[in-house]
């Protein structure tokens, strides 16, 4: 099936406060905004899982104020290109090398959320040489989104009951739709204690309740889920391989997360000694790791806490050294 464009979803969307640009990819065409003047640094920022650039939109003025910002719509999400049986990290990755390529032009920062975490780990080991000059794992599932990861708990200890959900119930770009189908078989499907960790990681955002899917997860396309749980997003992509090979320096931030005792599932994105493992991957391959635990803090620091995400960013980006220009 060829890719699914904006237009054949206009009905979808609501209007914010940034202007939306397109960008043509090739195989894809990619959203995005901007935010900050040209002359300051470039920083990428990549969504999570069901979130659209949007979700950065409170952060986007503070960090304004020290970045030239762009924060894009995945493949599959948002405004841009659906692509039916594409939704792996190297090809999510290749978007992103092309962006900044071809919209950015000039080495940059990343922050990724989440799967967009991962997204960050990826471009911080596989970009072109000189592209990226630091990145930022915001509470990513390294190793956790892997059906068999060199560490620690899988997906199937982890999410993968909601995603499996998701897909059962929604389908492959909304083919199911049945979201009342999916509220009433969450309790069925889904462990309790992982709708808890579900409720944690949400923080102040209630969990999707109502009779109409929520904005986010109508702009998603739920084929996504399901290459999360098969683990086909992950397909050429080991997590401890990448790791191995980052090239800039990390600053990784870990929020909310424990493991229950009684079941073994992981609630939040990364366990204590997954990401113990990361800093251990990238320090051995020659790169400053910085590490800030949150434990309070849900999954998303930059919707929940835009003005401690924009600090955290920003002071750790004032001491890099300055990028080379290519």
């Amino acid at each position: 099936m060829t890719s699914i464009d904006a237009e054949h979803r206009a009905g979808t969307f609501v209007p914010h406060g940034f202007e939306e640009h397109t960008a043509d990819l090739g195989e894809i065409r990619m959203n995005y905004v901007v935010a900050g003047d040209a002359g300051r640094p470039a920083l990428l920022l990549v969504p999570g899982q069901t979130e659209s650039w949007w979700g950065y939109e409170q952060a986007l003025p503070l960090l304004a104020e020290h970045f030239q910002a762009y924060a894009v719509d995945l493949r599959g999400q948002g405004r841009s290109s659906w692509t039916p049986g594409r939704y792996t990290l190297d090809n999510m990755g290749s978007d992103l090398v092309r962006f900044i390529d071809l919209v950015i032009g000039r080495p940059a920062l990343v922050s990724g959320l989440s799967s967009g975490g991962v997204l960050a780990a990826w471009l911080s080991a596989y970009a072109k040489p000189g592209q990226v000059h630091g990145a930022v794992y915001e509470d990513p599932p390294l190793f956790a989104s892997e059906t068999r990861p060199a560490c620690g708990p899988s997906i199937r200890q982890g999410m993968g009951p909601v995603f499996a959900l998701w897909s059962k119930w929604l389908g492959d770009q909304w083919s199911v739709g049945d979201w009342a189908g999916a509220l009433g078989a969450m309790l069925r499907e889904v462990p309790p204690v992982l709708l808890d960790g579900l409720a944690a990681m949400a923080g102040a955002q209630p969990p999707p309740s109502g009779a109409e899917p929520p904005q986010n997860l109508k702009e998603y396309d739920p084929e996504w889920a399901r290459a999360f749980v098969t683990g086909s997003v992950s397909a050429g992509c080991d997590h401890a391989a990448m790791l191995a090979n980052v090239r800039v320096p990390v600053l990784f931030t870990h929020h909310y997360r424990r493991i229950d005792p009684a079941t073994g599932h992981l609630l939040g994105a990364i366990a204590d000694h997954q990401a113990q493992y990361v800093r251990q991957l990238v320090e051995a391959a020659g790169q400053p790791f910085t590490y800030r635990s949150f434990p309070q803090m849900p999954h998303s620091m930059h919707g929940s806490d835009p003005g401690l995400y924009a600090r955290t960013v920003t002071d750790w980006a004032s001491a890099l050294p300055e990028p080379h220009h290519r």
